[in-house]
């Protein structure tokens, strides 16, 4: 418990950087896509490179801004169905679904991982400075940093009341 509290600081700090790149995606999507659509029906020229960006954007959104969902305690489905047992039986269903939850990170880590490996030499074809490999790295490091903080969860308990996580309530 107390490692976990000496790690607080770093965890705040990926859990930022969680925060920021998911929010750059986001940005950086909703510039990019009208603008394709822009370039294409507008000016009659369409890019070619549009499409490939927002979807890897997409992905950096999904999976990083996944683990940072996380840790602030906004997967609402699974807090839904905790919180309608009786206490004693919550404690045991949280724990198992983190349990479930880092086999889940563990599976996607392991085969995110090997498909950024074996995809990396390919490139596409909109942009062939872009390995196919490097789209897909969102999800083994956004499954890590899931991992990283369900442990913490574990460890020290939910981080939902840290003033990092819990900006802008109260």
């Amino acid at each position: 418990m107390a490692d976990a509290h000496r790690l607080a600081p770093a965890l705040d700090r990926l859990y930022l950087a969680c925060i920021w790149l998911a929010g750059i995606a986001i940005f950086l999507m909703s510039l990019i896509i009208p603008a394709g659509v822009f370039m294409r029906y507008v000016l009659g020229a369409g890019a070619q490179w549009p499409e490939p960006i927002a979807i890897l954007l997409m992905m950096v959104f999904t999976f990083i801004g996944a683990a940072a969902a996380y840790r602030a305690g906004g997967h609402i489905a699974v807090g839904m169905l905790v919180d309608v047992l009786p206490a004693p039986l919550q404690a045991t269903l949280a724990r198992l679904v983190h349990g479930l939850m880092l086999g889940v990170c563990g599976f996607v880590l392991l085969y995110g991982a090997r498909l950024c490996r074996d995809t990396m030499g390919q490139s596409i074809a909109e942009l062939p400075i872009l390995p196919v490999g490097v789209t897909y790295l969102p999800i083994p490091l956004g499954a890590l940093a899931t991992a990283i903080f369900v442990l913490e969860h574990l460890l020290a308990g939910p981080q939902k009341h840290r003033p990092v996580v819990a900006f802008g309530e109260g």
